[in-house]
């Protein structure tokens, strides 16, 4: 029982960080039909600038991490207004090789300006306290990565299904031409969600930065998995995201305690088996 609920735990903890870094990318594939796959590049740039700001620059943890959140948004709104909103009417197979190749940038601009070597971001002493939750002593961090998850559950889809800009949102997917008519700002529209996109992975890469280690080809190493959350939860679905990042999370941090020597072999049998079973992801409202 103690090991069922310590992988139950450590899963819902590595979900969690999953379903952050990939919640924004499952917002511009399902809803903005802009296939980004540069999107781990910015939880690492988030993860980089929190190390910066609060390793190299001695600022405070509660006061670097924001900035580094917000550093890494106003780089996503930045890149969205300078070059991506030229592609979202292109081919996907042009906004693929463009994202891959910005990935590639953001690696070597990692690898020149910090080196090599693992990101660290000090954590404050009241995340390094251990927390006795009877059966184990769990890091007070990791309790912090699942109530913010929690957290970014309950905003995001207040954000997408009862506030204005929601609205917004889907009525520019729908028919760009007639919501501009109405007077939606669909510019605003576009580079607020993918800033925000930005900002969550920038918030994942820092509250993950123990289970997925910053260096320069973290968006490389880490695509995959990202990809795999928003292929199994289905696109533009929060709760599908959530959904399928606890049940992979689950399953990857068991077979580390159970199977280790079989690496993610179990992370992507489980893939494979899901999307056999929901083509459109778990909880799509779409039938083959």
């Amino acid at each position: 029982m103690t090991l069922f609920a310590n992988i139950l735990i450590d899963g819902i903890a590595y979900g969690m960080v999953l379903f952050i870094i990939a919640v924004g990318l499952s917002v511009t594939l399902g809803l903005m039909r802009f296939v980004n796959l540069a999107h781990g590049a910015f939880a690492m740039t988030g993860g980089y600038f929190a190390s910066w700001m609060v390793r190299e620059q001695g600022l405070p943890y509660m006061v670097g991490v924001p900035l580094a959140i917000l550093a890494t948004g106003l780089l996503g709104a930045l890149l969205e207004v300078l070059v991506l909103r030229r592609l979202y009417r292109r081919s996907e197979l042009q906004q693929v090789l463009f994202t891959i190749g910005l990935s590639f940038l953001f690696v070597a601009s990692a690898n020149l300006f910090a080196g090599p070597e693992v990101q660290l971001i000090p954590l404050p002493d009241w995340l390094r306290v251990s927390v006795d939750l009877g059966f184990r002593t769990l890091p007070a961090q990791r309790l912090l990565v699942i109530a913010v998850g929690l957290l970014v559950v309950l905003v995001a889809w207040w954000v997408l299904k009862k506030s204005r800009f929601g609205v917004w949102l889907r009525a520019t997917v729908d028919n760009t031409s007639a919501a501009s008519a109405l007077g939606i700002p669909v510019q605003f529209v576009y580079v607020m969600t993918f800033a925000v996109g930005a900002a969550l992975a920038g918030l994942g890469g820092i509250l993950g930065a123990e289970l997925m280690p910053l260096e320069p080809y973290y968006p490389i190493k880490y695509l995959v998995l990202v990809l795999v959350v928003v292929a199994v939860g289905g696109m533009g679905s929060i709760a599908g995201s959530l959904a399928a990042a606890l049940a992979l999370g689950t399953i990857e941090t068991a077979s580390k305690y159970l199977a280790s020597d079989w690496g993610s072999l179990f992370f992507f049998l489980a893939m494979a088996l899901l999307l056999a079973w929901r083509p459109h992801g778990l909880l799509s409202s779409r039938k083959v």
